[in-house]
């Protein structure tokens, strides 16, 4: 048999579980937008839902005629890196790329890879994901 204490830690210890996942779930990441300049390019990333998974990162160029931009992260602290995920150009100057490039939260370099007329050029820089 249960005792009178045991069953009430055991029903505030469900009731704290489950405020802490809705607070959890509706606590949103705010959208990062970042910019660097490098040598040859400059470019402003758009991630909407920096969250851990699928996600979608916009590219805009402003300075250099890219022709192509690429993706990566590295977590050098837990020694995670992704593969390097290929942008989509959707207009002169705008790419578009899909796919997990943050599998943890945490603190992830992030590195873009540009490539046109004026030579490839990587440029880096780091973010924090949350959730």
């Amino acid at each position: 048999m249960i005792k009178r204490w045991q069953a009430v830690a055991a029903a505030t210890l469900v009731t704290a579980a489950v405020a802490l996942f809705v607070v959890v779930r509706s606590t949103a990441a705010e959208p990062v937008n970042l910019t660097i300049t490098g040598t040859r390019y400059a470019a402003t990333v758009l991630i909407a839902d920096p969250a851990p998974g699928q996600v979608t990162v916009e590219i805009k160029v402003s300075k250099g005629d890219a022709d192509t931009v690429a993706l990566s992260a590295v977590m050098a602290e837990m020694g995670h890196s992704t593969p390097e995920i290929s942008a989509t150009k959707r207009e002169p100057g705008r790419f578009v790329a899909v796919g997990e490039l943050f599998p943890m939260s945490g603190v992830w370099e992030l590195s873009i890879r540009l490539d046109g007329p004026a030579g490839e050029e990587q440029l880096a820089v780091k973010t924090l994901i949350t959730r």
